[in-house]
């Protein structure tokens, strides 16, 4: 049986080999917040935050709090353009 990586692995990987994959991403996850698809915003998010910077470091730049940053792009995050 062929061996696979999952599918967040996957997609991590990709956006740190791939800067031109990783703008698209950016991309569809604006485009799907705006459009009202909030989950699908979040997931991409997520992932682009878990490849190019750690939690940590975007509340270090937002002034944000790390847990609030993960509640916000939780599957279930409620993230609001105003703070």
């Amino acid at each position: 049986m062929a061996r696979t990586q999952d599918y967040q692995a996957t997609v991590v990987t990709r956006i740190k080999r791939a800067r031109k994959f990783a703008r698209a991403l950016f991309a569809e996850a604006i485009s799907a917040l705006l459009d009202g698809e909030t989950a699908e915003a979040l997931s991409r998010l997520r992932d682009l935050v878990h490849a190019e910077i750690t939690f940590k470091e975007l509340a270090r730049q937002t002034g944000l709090g790390e847990r609030t940053l993960h509640r916000m792009l939780n599957r279930n995050g409620n993230p609001e353009l105003s703070r």
